[in-house]
């Protein structure tokens, strides 16, 4: 047949076993070349492991087939399950049936834990990181297991093992949440590492997040000051019993060969301390020291709603080299996130190899100074024999390491650097003709993945490292396109809403730690505070998530209301005071990143009209018409406060700047009369700033759209092709292969930025990424979910090709154009049960087309009608 179903997914995990809900969602993407084919009914089949007999929805008429409600009775906690559908398109019969999708939940009553939380006795803390600890507890297995189940977490992270063997392959377990609110725990199968007879479970545990330094200013035991292990073991029998087995006063523990561990500081094993075979029941812990019982709330634990952090990647090196001082410098080529495993050769015990790790070289050398206080070392002292090694609980940002005390000589076979984030699908890619706007993109896509590390980081190398919510709110519709997402940021805005502050207040980051007594003090803070109606509605338009915007919306609202009371009922949002308003906006100087062109009251009274839209638009959807009619007038009101404060009635900024204009714009606040002319301003003022960046991190993901949505093109391709400083493409002609924090973080003559803040590896900028997919490759959601496409490409001279791709809710949709002798070529793949809208670039009426691949061609020359601009005209996410 020509059609085929893909398994059912349930919810957003990858791996469904251990899930936390009860009545899980599902979706299936129906593959097909079928020309116009729509779904128009499906059936759900469910096989219960303790009933034989299918339950059937039968057949359903309906086009729906993402998160689909769960059809039948809730499933209770360990309640396991399989999943299969099939659907009807528009005259033939069903299709055949999806292979079976096997579902698992995990602990949905909390009484069912019987484990305790089990510590060991530490010191108090030191400068540079603490031990690693070794705990282990033994269970006895009177009979045959046919399942066993382990549920793990930890006040800090950990590694686990059962009977020597590697449970999992998690990094950093249980990651890092709103600790006191959501613990996250995960459930592995264990069934083929359980033994008749005795067994031993292994907790390596060390400080992580909990305990160890966060944040900026050197701080630490900010959640806690000692660490715990929490571990439940249940096997079923054959006989049909079950038992449930914890961590408990029964457990014991001692140091290891980890005697030094932290995400920042970095981590020491010594090899002569280490314990063969300590979690086998070939040896002994009678030595021991017993754990201590400390409390932890059940009714905290969270199962997880997206994928763990594991080892992703692998690279070797590109060069070897030695340094003006005469160190081993080690390059490989790309910055990037994680550890090195290195092959150390047999030594004389107590060699120690020491190995820093950085982002850039200066002069020659490693340049450590945007690390701050982090010192990102790792060190391996020889027990003798040769060894391979990698540290288990620290992660850096680097492209370069440099390696002292190597026995021998250092090759490139001897270590290789271990790429770690989030067990992240790539959903989207993006490549075009010039050699350098491909590689913004690939910096785009590497700075993501090494700041998608449980959380949406910052930037992942200094003493910082921080869930920032002002750049995950102008980075969320480029990260949703490249990777699936949607599983960790709803477990992120989890944490979001657990942290809001009573009076509604976003923190500025998240998970929240009060760990910077220097901050100024804050109030509502635009574009930060505003990640908790953006980044929701991102994933509504990107995933057709209707749940998200449910589960969020008693915090899209508190946040809504918060802001709205600090700008008061007139708008006025006071004069004095500090915001970070259009953070590091280019003129701003190195020692004062929040000192823009563009004053934050305005930035402030934009971001209050977007943000009421957003409520409004989601109260729409939840049908609750108060609602909707009350943010709908806050955000015409604060829209009328920006085209009256802040423009003149001919649609001029009274701060001219890159970013006054663009809000306008963008955020549709300005009347037809001010729009168009703000538009040929804005391109004034680009023009003005020699075709160079002059925004920030709010302004800038905002410009290139606004000049196309004005018809002024040709500025928004001279701006995006620009390779002086500031611009996109600077960092590229300077070797960079991530997006910097700064325009200037390195300056041409290859000196890294003065100032105190400066990091190789940071998304905000990149946020450019989603101009990039939608309008310049075409490719945008005109509904939710991309169930209908909004085709609009911009082309330029400047462009030979471009082509991307996305895997949507529906399947896979794909675009390609060229642009040859002034003839535009269009090719472009719908899936199945969407449509899409074509927009030409000759101006010509737009069209629609159904399921199917499609080409089209036209003339076009530079300075055509603009297209689809009132299209783009609303585009808050």
């Amino acid at each position: 047949m020509s059609v085929r179903v893909r398994p059912v997914t349930i919810e957003h995990h990858r791996h469904p076993l251990g899930i936390g809900e009860s009545r899980p969602r599902l979706s299936w993407v129906t593959d097909t070349v079928e020309a116009g084919w729509k779904q128009r009914a499906y059936e759900l089949e469910l096989v219960r492991d303790d009933d034989p007999d299918a339950v059937s929805t039968g057949r359903v008429e309906s086009i729906e087939s993402v998160l689909v409600q769960w059809p039948w009775e809730p499933l209770e906690s360990r309640a396991r399950a399989r999943v299969r559908v099939r659907v009807w398109g528009s005259d033939e019969g069903p299709s055949a049936w999806s292979e079976p999708t096997a579902l698992e939940t995990g602990l949905l009553d909390s009484e069912l834990w019987i484990a305790r939380a089990v510590a060991p006795l530490v010191d108090e803390p030191g400068d540079d990181g603490e031990p690693a600890f070794l705990l282990r507890g033994d269970v006895h297995l009177d009979s045959p297991v046919v399942r066993a189940r382990l549920r793990a977490t930890a006040l800090g992270v950990m590694t686990l093992s059962m009977n020597g063997r590697p449970v999992g392959d998690d990094v950093l377990h249980p990651g890092w949440t709103s600790y006191h609110r959501r613990l996250r725990y995960r459930t592995w199968d264990v069934t083929d590492l359980v033994n008749t007879g005795d067994n031993v479970i292994g907790v390596h545990l060390a400080d992580g997040w909990w305990r160890g330094f966060l944040g900026f200013a050197g701080l630490r035991d900010v959640y806690g000051s000692r660490t715990a292990a929490f571990v439940q073991l249940e096997t079923e029998h054959a006989d049909g019993t079950l038992r449930v087995t914890g961590s408990d006063e029964t457990w014991r523990w001692t140091t290891g060969p980890v005697t030094r561990a932290d995400l920042y500081m970095g981590e020491t094993f010594d090899a002569r301390r280490d314990i063969a075979e300590w979690d086998t029941p070939a040896v002994s812990a009678e030595t021991w020291a017993p754990v201590e019982l400390v409390d932890l709330d059940t009714a905290t634990l969270v199962a997880p709603t997206g994928p763990p952090v594991v080892r992703a990647d692998a690279i070797r090196p590109v060069e070897i080299s030695t340094s003006p001082s005469g160190r081993t410098l080690v390059d490989f080529g790309q910055n990037l996130v994680g550890r090195l495993r290195l092959r150390v050769p047999a030594a004389p015990a107590g060699t120690t190899v020491r190995v820093r790790h950085a982002e850039v070289l200066e002069n020659g050398e490693l340049g450590v100074r945007p690390l701050r206080r982090a010192r990102s070392t790792d060190e391996f002292i020889s027990a003798g024999a040769a060894r391979e090694w990698e540290p288990s609980f620290t992660l850096h940002g680097f492209r370069y390491a440099e390696v002292e005390g190597w026995p021998g000589e250092l090759t490139v076979d001897d270590l290789e650097a271990v790429v770690i984030h989030t067990d992240l699908r790539r959903v989207g890619e993006f490549a075009a003709s010039d050699p350098l706007l491909d590689r913004l993109h690939e910096n785009v896509v590497w700075g993501m993945r090494g700041n998608f590390v449980d959380v949406p980081t910052d930037c992942p190398q200094r003493d910082e490292r921080l869930g920032w919510t002002g750049d995950l709110q102008v980075f969320a519709p480029a990260a949703s396109y490249l990777y699936d997402t949607a599983g960790m940021l709803t477990g992120w805005l989890a944490d979001l809403a657990a942290d809001q502050h009573p009076d509604g207040n976003v923190p500025v980051y998240v998970p929240w730690a009060d760990i910077d007594p220097h901050l100024p003090p804050l109030g509502a803070e635009a574009g930060w505070g505003d990640a908790a109606t953006v980044v929701p509605w991102v994933m509504y338009e990107r995933y057709g998530d209707e749940g998200i915007v449910d589960a969020q919306w008693a915090s899209m609202t508190a946040w809504v209301d918060a802001f709205a009371r600090r700008a008061g009922d007139e708008i006025d949002f006071a004069s004095g005071g500090f915001s970070f308003g259009d953070w590091l906006d280019a003129a701003a100087p190195d020692d004062a990143p929040w000192a823009a062109r563009l004053p934050w009251q305005a930035v402030a009274t934009a971001y209050l009209a977007r943000s009421a839209r957003i409520v409004r638009d989601a109260a729409r959807l939840r049908g609750d018409a108060e609602a909707e009619l009350r943010y709908g007038a806050l955000a015409d009101h604060a829209a009328e406060r920006y085209r009256t404060e802040f423009v003149t009635p001919s649609g001029r900024a009274a701060f001219p700047s890159q970013t006054a204009y663009a809000l306008g714009i963008r955020f549709d606040l300005l009347s037809p009369t001010q729009r168009a002319h703000a538009g040929e301003l804005l391109a004034a003022q680009v023009a003005a700033d020699g075709f160079r960046i002059g925004s920030g991190f709010l302004g800038t993901p905002l410009v290139c759209d606004a000049l196309v949505d004005t018809a002024q093109d040709a500025t928004a391709w001279k701006l995006l092709l620009q390779r002086e400083c500031p611009s996109w493409l600077y960092a590229v002609t300077m070797g960079a292969t991530t997006i910097w924090e700064r325009w200037n973080s390195m300056l041409p003559d290859g000196s890294i930025n003065p100032g105190d803040m400066t990091s190789f590896n940071h998304y905000a900028f990149g946020a450019v990424a989603d101009f990039l997919h939608r309008r310049v490759a075409g490719l945008a959601p005109a509904a939710a979910g991309y169930r209908r496409l909004l085709v609009a490409p911009v082309p330029t001279p400047e462009l030979e090709w471009v082509r991307a791709s996305h895997d949507t809710p529906y399947g896979r949709a794909a675009i390609s154009w060229t642009l040859e002798d002034g003839t535009f070529s269009l090719e472009l793949t719908v899936p199945a049960s969407s449509t899409a809208e074509i927009h030409l670039p000759d101006g010509s009426e737009p069209f629609e087309v159904a399921t199917g691949v499609h080409r089209f061609t036209c003339r076009w020359e530079q300075g055509a009608v603009a297209q689809a601009a009132a299209a783009f005209a609303h585009d808050p996410a």
